[in-house]
């Protein structure tokens, strides 16, 4: 699209806000160069990433891409043999870090919803030992490990060691009674890498050996005795040796990274895509943005729509449709009330969407994939090319009517604008014309009524104004599709004191046709607000009936606790009277052992035996009819298909009322259930048999009240938690309270990660912190952050699955 047209509806500060979210220079060139796309599929691929990565940050948190150094040219360098740098080395191991902790993140514990981000870090392809090996082996950009080969170990072990030998040869030297007075301090310093001593010039020749150095003041003499010269030249040789060594192994791990170039230089492309989806993601979060529909038929339905680069508190959503009844829509409505900035929102969005950006809108918004928008938006007079607003206008009109046509969308502001009243209406109307013929989508502004009746009479024209309020003289901002915008002079004349004669007067020139077209505009105007009015009467009413229902549905859980609260107490008794009665016939079944034991050892007792047969009949026959008692209360008659029969009574559990079959239920279970005048279909789960119906029907009904009401919580909680708390600031107690407070309604919510900020300050919120998680039963571990995420100065909490 016209680069000129991106700057003219602010495109760019779009792209600085999402540049603002990318972790690297190279995501930060590829947004600042990002056009939108004409391609249906390449918009819905970029639409469906940034949901995806929306997922992904609002699950887990936001991807830990962080700063990718370009190291393109490295690998170039590499592949040609030359030797790279520590410092080039540690590029390339922050790559390979970057790439594994990316692909451990993407491949564990995700959204189901994932397949652009999933298939990104499929091809991923680490390489943990050279990273391992390059970790371990260079400590910083000019520090190579002495671990890093164990011929460098060896070399610097000499090294010391000589050094320790040449040091103390040069003590002896240096506090030698006899020496001490030639020399000007008693010191061993340095001088070109060799171990010297300072010497007053007058007693050099009492000290043989070679001069490197003297003072700025010639005084002193700086020389090596001959007694270490050998020494030195050994420590010399062995730091030829420790740097040779060292260059040796740079060799091999360049070329190693050389044998990995291809996978190296994918991950870098990959790193950098995925940096750009998760920048996408987190401006859609950022700026409250929603995934559009997209269609190829031209059609807009933008729903609560807002600009994004207004403050969302302050600013009022639009409403706008075009593209299914009318292909041209007329705005009008008072100077400063919003049509421009409407206008701007319109084509704003539209070009948000193209580039892959959620917009700010309702999620059932409905956005075009054009090939074009063009836009005459303000005054863009030049005094250079001697041009007035008229023909600013007229040029830019001029310019859209070559490119212009089906598949584009053409904004104008204050069409007709700069001439005489008449002729700019007039021309208003043919340059409609000509774009409805070209075929193009059109939103205009206008102030002239002509306009206004054009699109009141022509088919496929749709008229729309921006409210003003007469009583406070102000602006809305809110888009009124389908009513013409009046004009408001004569009422703000007459609200700030105009004689009511001047007002008159003005009517009378104005015309009688005019008069009546602007009445006809207010009287459509006060049936709207009536309409509106009653609209808002109801509403209230509505919420007024929502709140005695909730207030009724508290008494209803009220009742029923109570209820369960009864049904318990006669389940215990149940329990109690079951257990007495297992009591009393095994007690007789003892007796009844122990006789037939001594009939047999005696020969008699057969009354006995005849009187405890009977007692145990006795207790069976009440044991049998307490349990059965017991589980009456316990468990209600659920029905099968075939136990119904129409007009039997039955209660529905799901709202605790008794009805009668209408009809039987069907393959699936429905059936019709009259309760009093109301027939519903209910699902023969959700009923019992109302003759039996006893606490197993309270017990289904408390279930699915609970059920819904613990589900709703759950759905509240996992809108409002976010995956991360800050507490710096506050002292160890108020900080624990809060994250255990956090921690709970996380883990209700079903969130698998989250991070608490902390600060590093002097560690102890860090340490009381986490010290606490290690004891919340919710926690399955807590660790320090990357250092890409906070460091020590955060702590990440993976907790427990919910059960």
């Amino acid at each position: 699209m016209n680069s000129k047209i991106l700057g003219l509806l602010e495109f760019n500060k779009i792209t600085n806000l999402l540049a603002q979210q990318a972790g690297s220079a190279l995501t930060k060139k590829r947004i600042n160069e990002l056009k939108p796309a004409v391609n249906m599929r390449q918009v819905s691929d970029a639409l469906t990433e940034t949901t995806e990565a929306v997922s992904v940050i609002m699950y887990k948190g936001s991807i830990p891409i962080g700063e990718i150094g370009d190291i393109r040219d490295l690998l170039k360098m590499a592949r040609k043999g030359r030797c790279l740098s520590m410092r080039e080395l540690l590029k390339i191991k922050s790559t390979l870090t970057i790439t594994r902790q990316a692909k451990t993140f993407l491949t564990s514990d995700v959204p189901d919803n994932l397949k652009i981000i999933a298939e990104i870090a499929e091809l991923l392809a680490p390489v943990p030992k050279l990273e391992k090996d390059i970790d371990s082996a260079i400590l910083s950009d000019d520090e190579m490990s002495d671990n890093a080969s164990s011929a460098l170990k060896n070399i610097r072990r000499e090294i010391r060691n000589k050094n320790d030998q040449i040091k103390s040869r040069m003590q002896k030297i240096t506090s030698s009674q006899t020496s001490s007075k030639f020399l000007q301090d008693s010191i061993v310093t340095i001088r070109n890498g060799r171990y010297v001593i300072p010497v007053k010039r007058e007693y050099a020749s009492m000290f043989p050996g070679l001069v490197h150095d003297q003072s700025s003041t010639g005084a002193t003499l700086f020389i090596e005795p001959q007694s270490i010269v050998t020494m030195n030249n050994e420590l010399r040789q062995l730091e030829m040796d420790e740097q040779a060594e060292i260059t040796r192994i740079l060799q091999l791990f360049s070329s190693r990274v050389a044998e990995h170039h291809h996978e190296i230089l994918n991950n870098q492309n990959l790193l950098a895509e995925l940096d750009y989806i998760n920048a996408k993601g987190k401006l859609s979060i950022l700026m409250d943005g929603r995934e559009p529909k997209i269609n190829d038929k031209g059609i807009i339905d933008i729903k609560s729509g807002r600009h994004p680069l207004l403050d969302p508190e302050k600013a009022v959503p639009i409403n706008v449709e075009l593209g299914r009844d009318f292909s041209t829509l007329l705005i009008t409505g008072p100077n400063t009330g919003g049509k421009t900035v409407t206008l701007k929102t319109i084509g704003l969005l539209i070009i948000m969407a193209q580039s892959g950006l959620h917009v700010p809108c309702y999620e059932r918004s409905e956005l075009p994939v054009l090939n074009e928008v063009f836009a005459d938006i303000g005054d863009e007079q030049s005094i250079e090319q001697s041009l007035s607003t008229f023909s600013s206008h007229m040029k830019n009109i001029t310019d859209i009517f070559a490119v212009a046509g089906r598949n584009t969308l053409v904004l104008l502001d204050e069409l007709g604008a700069g001439s005489e009243p008449s002729e700019g209406a007039a021309l208003g109307i043919a340059e409609l014309e000509k774009l409805r013929e070209m075929g193009a989508l059109v939103v205009a502004t206008t102030h002239y009524t002509e306009l206004k009746k054009y699109a009141l009479s022509t088919p496929g024209v749709e008229n729309a104004s921006m409210e003003f309020n007469v009583e406070t003289l102000s602006p809305t901002y809110k888009l009124r599709l389908g009513l013409p915008g009046k004009s408001n002079a004569f009422e703000i004349s007459r609200k700030l004191g105009l004689s009511e004669a001047i007002i008159t007067r003005a009517a009378e020139l104005l015309g009688e046709n005019q008069m009546d077209f602007e009445n006809a505009v207010t009287r459509v105007e006060e049936d709207r607000k009536r309409a509106e009015d009653i609209l808002a009467e109801a509403r209230a009413k509505e919420a007024e009936a929502a709140d005695i229902l909730a207030k009724a549905d508290k008494k209803v859980k009220a009742s029923q606790e109570k209820a369960d609260r009864i049904l318990e107490e006669a389940r215990e008794k149940a329990r109690a009277m079951l257990r007495d009665a297992q009591g009393t016939v095994d007690e007789v079944s003892s007796e009844l052992k122990d006789i037939r034991k001594t009939a047999q050892d005696h020969g008699h007792t057969s009354n006995a035996i005849a009187a405890s047969r009977r007692k145990l009949r006795s207790a069976e026959d009440d044991y049998q009819s307490k349990a059965k008692k017991a589980r009456s209360v316990q468990t209600g008659k659920a029905p099968k298909p075939e136990d119904l029969a129409i007009g039997m009574q039955v209660k529905l559990t799901t709202i605790g009322q008794t009805g009668e079959v209408e009809t039987l239920p069907d393959s699936r279970g429905n059936l019709t259930v009259r309760i009093g005048m109301l027939k519903t279909t209910a699902n023969i789960k959700n009923l019992i048999i109302a003759e039996s119906a006893g606490a197993g029907n309270k017990e289904k009904k408390r279930k699915a009240y609970a059920g819904g009401a613990r589900q709703t919580f759950v759905n509240d909680k996992v809108r409002n938690v976010k995956t991360e708390i800050n507490v710096i600031g506050r002292n160890l107690d108020d900080a624990l309270y809060e994250v255990q407070k956090y921690i709970d309604d996380a883990y209700i919510a079903g969130l698998h990660q989250v991070r608490i900020v902390h600060g590093k300050g002097q560690g102890i919120l860090a340490s009381g912190i986490r010290d606490a998680l290690k004891k919340y039963k919710q926690v399955k571990s807590c660790a320090p952050a990357a250092y890409n995420e906070g460091g020590e100065g955060a702590t990440i909490v993976i907790l427990k699955e919910k059960k």
